[in-house]
């Protein structure tokens, strides 16, 4: 099944236009075009729909490859700009993609133009999935930066690769003074193995959830929390870190205590109780 194409053809010529698309049918792709020669007809087409390549000649007798570009440039788009003209020298060819041609080709070299889209699609659409990705990169940077939790990343020797918002207002460090180095400054002497233990389960691929234990804050005080350890892998899925999710459960713990201290004193006032 051919490859769906559709193409606007800056282009004066209705013979041209033909030797393009042919060329481009030949080359597998089913090709719906428009062809246009002036700005206003060109500018007309990329407001009335969308198009996955621009083929443009480079004189025109009312239009150019130049304005054309520029034309293209101002609407924002990221879409292949072929420049396909029998009157353009080697110098002129090459200012066209310094000004943001994609390539060119010449008109006596047809032969050049379907490996010529078909790179310039797959660079387009590699564009387009770094876009992509980045933006959601940045979106769940966003979400961990402004999350209440303290989420820090560190790698398997316990450096400290990211530190959000909520671990400095857990812990009391900056970001600045926090990462690279160890997390194992957030660790109690009296735990002197916990580090070891957890990220030997990290290492084997393992998740640590709601593991209860205590940190020092950076005035030294003791701060009881709930930790969730995450693997994090590369592309391979190799482990190459550990995220920490941290939760305050000082005041949980403080009630359980209270709760805890009322029981047994109610336990206590009952044994003491003579029956009537």
């Amino acid at each position: 099944m051919s490859n769906p194409l559709r193409v606007l053809i800056v282009e004066d010529s209705i013979e041209d236009t033909f030797f393009i698309v042919r060329e481009l049918q030949r080359g597998g792709f089913n090709v719906s075009f428009e062809r246009v020669e002036t700005y206003q007809t060109m500018q007309k087409a990329l407001t009335s729909q969308t198009w996955d390549v621009i083929i443009s000649d480079y004189a025109l007798p009312q239009f150019g490859g130049p304005a054309a570009l520029a034309l293209y440039q101002e609407c924002g788009l990221d879409i292949p700009f072929v420049i396909v003209s029998g009157a353009i020298g080697e110098d002129r060819a090459v200012e066209m993609v310094k000004a943001g041609a994609h390539d060119y080709v010449m008109k006596d070299n047809l032969s050049r133009l379907v490996p010529s889209v078909q790179n310039e699609l797959r660079a387009s659409q590699e564009r387009q999935i770094r876009r992509q990705t980045e933006a959601a990169t940045a979106y769940l940077a966003s979400i961990v930066q402004s999350c209440e939790d303290a989420i820090v990343g560190k790698t398997l020797d316990g450096t400290i690769v990211s530190w959000n918002a909520g671990a400095e207002k857990l812990y009391g460090y900056s970001a600045i003074e926090m990462i690279g180095r160890s997390v194992s400054v957030l660790f109690p002497r009296y735990r002197p193995n916990e580090f070891d233990e957890i990220m030997a389960k990290v290492r084997n691929g393992e998740q640590v959830n709601q593991l209860e234990t205590v940190r020092t804050r950076k005035n030294g005080q003791p701060v009881e929390v709930s930790l969730t350890i995450s693997p994090i892998r590369d592309v391979e899925g190799k482990v190459i870190g550990a995220s920490t999710v941290a939760r305050d459960i000082t005041q949980r713990k403080l009630e359980e205590g209270e709760r805890l201290a009322l029981i047994q004193e109610l336990t206590a006032a009952l044994t003491h109780v003579r029956p009537a």
